[in-house]
């Protein structure tokens, strides 16, 4: 069964840096785009960042861009969210979605971005 496993999340302060990972299963990981999605408390989720099966092709929201990197390693079955100068309205559930359709995502990671 498919199976997407978060980690990498926690308390940081602002200006900082996490770096997520969603570890992948039980599917062919190199056929699918991936995407990072959050949700704040009170807010709908969100996309954040996605990138195509072969990694070649990036997208962002515009309130990530420039601080935010999402790749994979297909060898790894993995996909990385990287996140730099960490701002307070960054806070939220962060979730791996696979693909642009269908309804697969992992349990999701807190990030909590305060001093």
């Amino acid at each position: 069964q498919v199976q997407l496993v978060e980690s990498g999340g926690g308390l940081v302060q602002p200006g900082g840096s996490l770096r997520l990972s969603c570890a992948a299963s039980g599917f062919t990981f190199s056929s699918y785009a991936m995407n990072w999605y959050r949700q704040a408390p009170g807010k709908e989720r969100e996309l954040v960042a996605s990138v195509t099966s072969t990694g070649h092709s990036l997208n962002y929201a515009d309130s990530v861009k420039g601080r935010f990197t999402i790749s994979r390693d297909n060898a790894k079955n993995t996909v990385y969210l990287q996140m730099n100068s960490l701002k307070p309205e960054d806070t939220a559930v962060y979730y791996c979605k696979r693909g642009i359709t269908g309804n697969y995502w992992g349990q999701g990671t807190q990030v909590t971005v305060s001093s």
